[in-house]
């Protein structure tokens, strides 16, 4: 079975914290925010295809690495 190793996983957690993160600063009022992955996956889609399609900054699986199934 595959695996991702640490780092790999230690790099979505980055990723989708920041993204989280960037969320709850955006947030014009002291309103909670959950923890929404599918929110997170939605933001995380649209900075992949900037970073990774459009600007060609980085490659799709250092950005966030992932198992093709």
């Amino acid at each position: 079975m595959k695996e991702l190793s640490e780092n790999q996983i230690d790099r979505q957690d980055f990723v989708d914290n920041q993204i989280y993160n960037l969320i709850i600063s955006l947030v014009p009022t002291r309103q909670e925010i959950d923890w929404n992955i599918e929110m997170i996956a939605d933001v995380r889609e649209a900075a992949r295809h900037w970073i990774v399609e459009r600007l060609n900054l980085s490659d799709e699986m250092t950005f966030y690495p992932f198992f093709d199934q």
